[in-house]
């Protein structure tokens, strides 16, 4: 045996994750919450235009399995978080998902990972039914995969960073209390044993606005001047921008529980193009910035790795392939996309890593990296309304949402009430939305109603009809 060979045998037998990652590069979120979602085909065909190199689903679609089949992409499939107590409890039914939902695509399609549920350890309303069957379900899952000699499919569970009760510095990242022992302890033992990953959704956009002013934003988006790196007291690293902090975090909790040899897999990343009024940072510059330096960063060779963990090779998804319109929640919610609906670039974005600065077009200046200190309403999306008609017995059932909550959210549109005329039931809904809006918004209300709301900067008030602000 040549010497080159034996050291290349050695080296595969210390890294048994990196023939499984240097490959993916940059992978991409295929979500589906619009209206206006291209078919799984052209979404395929867009995917490969992207140059990514992967893609992840949220369930085990059957049409974007067939699309995805013979494209050579690496592929993420899902079970749904309903159905974890249902595989853990019955072998015979983890057998019969992988039969219907696996076998019929595989291996034609790619299939390389298997993320059995989706952020369940920040739904406390399962904390029961589902947390403590997880490691189950993984284990049964993955019998039926062996029992059909598939041994190339890692299985996992995506996680949030609000699993962790500690991630500042990052040395002393720690999982909460309520968990570390029941849940991840065990889910960790799962992942050590099978060579798999810890899959964490990573959002450094989130701590940074929700700090803007003691987190710098280049530090944020990569692009952070030296005099703003961050240096760890209790490691003494030297941190030079939020992701690889965040990352180091959850290092340091696994570290902490015994764990700290397992690979991160980031199942999702990425910087919202725009949002609310009230959203600092949304933007089409800064999500352009944040993923371009992200591709740049993890396709880097050889591999950058983190501080904590340097030259490990870190996969990732970018959330996501489109803007979405049928996502809940605040406007950054339906604008995380890399393309719009029409398969048309937000911006354009190289995911190989390999394309400069200079060689992109300018982008259009961010105007919102400050807060907006001005009055802000919530009405009716009477735009909407013109463009594409408006369904009124939903603006009914909306509007009847608005007044069931809070205090008199409605009174001033009740008969004989100063806003009461026009008696009409758009004018009704905005006042309502407006008015639980402005009691919700600070402890997550947000200013949607299922797509008929849009906050305004104009004031709607008219006559004696004040709107509050």
């Amino acid at each position: 045996m040549s010497f080159l060979l034996f050291l290349l045998l050695i080296l595969s037998s210390l890294t048994p994750h990196l023939n499984a990652t240097t490959s993916l590069r940059i992978g991409v979120n295929l979500g589906q919450l619009g209206d206006n979602i291209p078919s799984p085909a052209r979404s395929i065909e867009l995917i490969r235009r992207l140059r990514a190199k992967a893609v992840k689903i949220y369930d085990a679609n059957a049409t974007v399995l067939s699309a995805v089949s013979g494209t050579g992409l690496r592929v993420s499939v899902m079970l749904p978080n309903e159905l974890i107590p249902s595989v853990a409890s019955n072998q015979s039914f983890a057998d019969s998902w992988v039969s219907s939902q696996i076998l019929p695509f595989y291996p034609k399609a790619r299939i390389r990972y298997l993320l059995v549920g989706n952020e369940i350890l920040s739904d406390f309303s399962i904390s029961n039914s589902t947390w403590p069957h997880l490691v189950t379900a993984m284990a049964n899952l993955k019998r039926s995969l062996r029992s059909h000699s598939i041994h190339n499919i890692k299985l996992g569970t995506t996680l949030a960073m609000d699993s962790l009760s500690v991630s500042f510095p990052p040395s002393a990242g720690a999982f909460r209390p309520d968990i570390a022992t029941s849940v991840i302890t065990p889910l960790l033992r799962f992942l050590n044993s099978t060579k798999s990953f810890y899959f964490v959704d990573v959002y450094p956009y989130f701590p940074w606005a929700a700090n803007p002013s003691s987190i710098d934003l280049d530090y944020a988006l990569f692009a952070g001047n030296p005099s703003r790196y961050y240096t760890d007291p209790g490691s003494g690293l030297t941190y030079t921008n939020l992701f690889d902090q965040m990352l180091d975090a959850v290092f340091a909790a696994m570290t902490r529980l015994g764990f700290g040899q397992i690979p991160i897999f980031v199942a999702e990343t990425g910087w919202p193009n725009n949002g609310d009024i009230d959203q600092i940072g949304a933007n089409i510059f800064n999500a352009a910035t944040y993923n371009r330096n992200l591709a740049r960063r993890l396709s880097h060779k050889p591999p950058i790795g983190t501080p904590a963990r340097p030259g490990m090779v870190i996969p990732a998804m970018i959330f996501a392939l489109y803007n979405e319109n049928l996502k809940g929640g605040p406007g950054t919610e339906r604008h995380w996309g890399l393309l719009y609906p029409n398969g048309t670039r937000v911006y354009p974005v190289d995911l190989t890593g390999k394309l400069p600065d200079r060689k992109y077009p300018p982008l259009p200046a961010p105007t919102n990296n400050a807060p907006y200190k001005g009055k802000i309403w919530c009405v009716v999306d009477e735009e909407k309304k013109k463009e594409k008609g408006m369904d009124e017995k939903a603006l009914v059932a909306a509007l009847a949402y608005a007044c069931g909550q809070g205090n008199g959210t409605c009174e001033g549109i009740e008969k004989g009430k100063e806003c009461f005329r026009p008696n009409t039931v758009v004018a009704h809904a905005s006042y309502a939305f407006n008015s639980y809006w402005q009691q919700f918004r600070y402890s997550g209300g947000t200013c949607f109603f299922g797509g008929l709301a849009v906050q305004t900067t104009t004031d709607p008030s008219y006559g004696s009809c004040k709107f509050r602000a």
